[in-house]
């Protein structure tokens, strides 16, 4: 029953990036994320990708800094995870 975020080290547009998550549900996931002023678009499948600047932000309203590997850990273990299929119509 906790929200996770990773360290921001993954780049895209320019930007670093860390993953905010849930460990309990995608409910009390979208309303921390509301909380902490994510837009809707800013979720991916399971998780928030959250600008750098946001990360302290989060911290402070109570997301607990973790490890990358410990974000896949949880979401693993919680049920939550939804990666990327393989191929097109693959459900692997």
């Amino acid at each position: 029953m906790a929200i996770y975020i990773d360290p921001p080290i993954w780049r895209a547009r320019g930007l670093l990036w860390s993953h905010l998550i849930s460990d309990l549900s995608f409910h009390e996931l979208h309303e921390f994320a509301g909380v902490l002023g994510a837009p809707p678009r800013a979720f991916e499948r399971d998780h928030y990708d959250i600008p750098e600047e946001a990360y302290d932000r989060a911290v402070l309203l109570g997301a607990q800094a973790v490890s990358c590997q410990e974000v896949l850990g949880y979401l693993r273990s919680s049920g939550l995870r939804r990666p990327k299929f393989s191929r097109p119509g693959s459900f692997l």
